[in-house]
């Protein structure tokens, strides 16, 4: 057997190549144990999704000053079918708001053309509210949790439906409040 005798700049290209080897290896092996977060469905905003025959809604929430007051429905929907649909949205207390979605097309709620009213929302901002939806094209339907939200955040100001009360906002008291609330004179 004969052997030769490797030069120091070979020793550095193995070097090299089994360094970029290792790398490759290890780096690979990420994507082995954890999963990719592109092929994972969720919910990327405050709204909800939900499929409902040949509706696809997405982002869908209610958008209301408190329980009794009114709330608006904003998101989008999405119809796959080639005829035209009406979603139906079955509220609390009776209130009911409907969607006309043109066939392969979508309708944005956020638009001022298109406002859906419920009459009243039946749930406190922040909490989730039944709601009964139902479109007319193959007569499907579903009960879907629904979140309500106020004005808290400032994007939603503009959602909220005339003519309702928005909840006033708790800011805490001056220190003289405090000290009266308290029994003090304030000095």
């Amino acid at each position: 057997m004969r052997f030769t005798a490797m030069t120091r700049a070979q020793r550095g290209k193995l070097a090299l190549t089994a360094a970029a080897l290792g790398v490759g290896l290890l780096a690979s092996g990420c994507g082995y144990t954890n999963s990719q977060q592109t092929t994972a469905r969720y919910q990327a905003s405050d709204g909800i999704i939900a499929d409902l025959g040949p509706l696809q809604l997405r982002n869908i929430l209610i958008v209301s000053a408190g329980e009794d007051q009114p709330g608006r429905l904003i998101g989008a929907v999405y119809n796959s079918s080639s005829q035209d649909v009406t979603l139906t949205v079955n509220g609390a207390e009776g209130s009911q708001t409907e969607v006309p979605v043109k066939a392969n097309s979508s309708t944005l709620l956020n638009e001022s053309s298109d406002e859906a009213i419920l009459s009243t929302t039946g749930g406190i901002p922040g909490s989730l509210v039944d709601v009964r939806i139902s479109e007319d094209g193959t007569n499907v339907s579903n009960t879907v949790k629904v979140p309500v939200l106020d004005t808290t955040l400032p994007e939603y100001k503009e959602y909220l439906p005339a003519g309702s009360t928005p909840a006033p906002t708790s800011a805490s008291p001056s220190p003289s409040e405090s000290e009266e609330a308290a029994g003090g004179d304030g000095h």
